[in-house]
């Protein structure tokens, strides 16, 4: 009798519950093991820049259409936008029932590390900043949005070109496919990796993460929580028409690795794998939107910045008017948009948020040491969002295939 092997998804899960079992059971001595989860985080990273350039700019080339690509643009950055702004209200409307700041401890500020308040980039400067003036500097700074705008540019080129750029297209799209093969064998080593890395945090942790900051990571995931019932599960179901059923067990491969990884950026080898294979949507969109999404979509990351600033708000007594709630929905959206999909990122964007609305800073450092917690359910919940909007695009623009039922091939 033939014994059925265990698929990657489901090695990757046993690897995620052994690392919180090891974390809670060796305490800080699971750290001897975190070499191994940072090895697979760096290898994640290296697959990230080369598959964003090949992947766009061949997503873009194989659209062979300008206007093809003028209306699926406007659709997916409009979408983005659309679904930041409901998140950015989300986690107002939750932090605003659950109040994470009323009787919050305040002798735990005096252990919170300073942090430099950071000026607020303006509307202009972002977008002056997403054009490069050395491309090669912006591949080796990692600045996403730079590079988008760049593989942007050469897939139009390339479409301009007709017949002369077909050739140099075919090729892009050829690298393209060898880093999704590189990540293939990448992901082999996920639990192993994913079991350190969780086995780290859960140790360096364990359950005093609870404490002080206890109700701003419930604010945090209960929002998210209505974040999937409120908006993504809507949109699955009524605007890409397809089964939920089938999106759960797609989706789950995709949060398991985000989780542990806490890096939409990261993330993106698994995430174009799902959203192509499991969901049906064509390549040549995923291949534009997923990666753009990691870059400029910020749902979970959206709900983390309200509740921090309602968190603070509270704590200093500062009543937040209407006129300031809307002020946070459109400096919440455009700070997203710049959050570089790291690990972390969302940490420098919340003293930035901070200091515009005019509070106190000494809180994030005291946020910053239980991060990690709250950054997986950001992150999982930002890459849901790029997938979501990917599939609600791809069925507007007849580029999903009707799914396979489970146990049919």
């Amino acid at each position: 009798m033939k014994t059925k092997k265990l698929g990657l998804a489901a090695k990757t899960f046993i690897g995620f519950g052994l690392g919180i079992v090891i974390g809670l059971v060796f305490k800080e001595k699971a750290s001897v093991i975190k070499p191994l989860g940072t090895i697979f985080l760096n290898m994640i990273k290296m697959l990230v820049v080369p598959m964003v350039f090949f992947s766009i700019t061949a997503g873009v080339a194989s659209l062979g259409d300008l206007r093809k690509l003028r209306n699926i643009g406007v659709k997916v950055v409009g979408l983005y936008a659309i679904t930041s702004a409901i998140s950015v209200g989300i986690g107002l409307l939750v932090a605003n029932m659950i109040n994470p700041g009323k009787g919050f401890d305040m002798t735990a500020l005096s252990g919170a590390a300073e942090y430099e308040a950071q000026g607020m980039p303006s509307v202009l400067d972002t977008l002056i900043d997403m054009f490069p003036t050395n491309v090669v500097q912006s591949f080796a700074n990692q600045n996403m949005l730079q590079i988008i705008v760049f593989s942007i540019f050469l897939g139009v080129a390339l479409i301009m070109l007709e017949e002369r750029g077909k050739h140099l297209a075919d090729t892009f799209q050829s690298l393209a496919d060898v880093m999704y093969k590189i990540t293939a064998i990448v992901m082999e080593f996920s639990p192993i990796g994913v079991c350190a890395l969780l086995a780290d945090s859960v140790g360096a942790y364990g359950l005093s993460i609870f404490g002080p900051l206890g109700k701003l990571i419930l604010t945090v995931y209960a929002a998210d929580v209505i974040l999937v019932l409120a908006m993504y599960i809507p949109m699955v179901a009524l605007m890409a028409r397809f089964p939920l059923k089938q999106f759960f067990q797609g989706i789950w491969k995709v949060w398991v690795i985000t989780a542990s990884t806490t890096s939409s950026a990261g993330s993106l080898p698994v995430t174009t794998s799902v959203t192509n294979d499991d969901f049906g949507v064509s390549p040549e969109l995923s291949s534009f939107s997923l990666p753009l999404g990691a870059t400029i979509n910020m749902n979970g990351g959206c709900i983390f910045y309200a509740a921090a600033i309602v968190l603070t708000a509270q704590v200093y007594n500062v009543q937040l008017t209407p006129a300031a709630m809307l002020s946070i929905v459109l400096s919440t959206v455009l700070v997203a948009m710049g959050c570089p999909g790291v690990p972390g990122g969302a940490i420098i964007m919340t003293t930035i948020l901070l200091t515009n609305m005019g509070l106190p800073l000494e809180i994030v450092g005291l946020i910053a040491g239980i991060f990690r917690l709250i950054d997986m359910a950001d992150t999982v919940f930002n890459v849901t969002g790029d997938v979501v909007t990917t599939m609600v695009v791809a069925r507007s623009e007849n580029m999903i295939q009707p799914p396979v039922p489970a146990g049919k091939h």
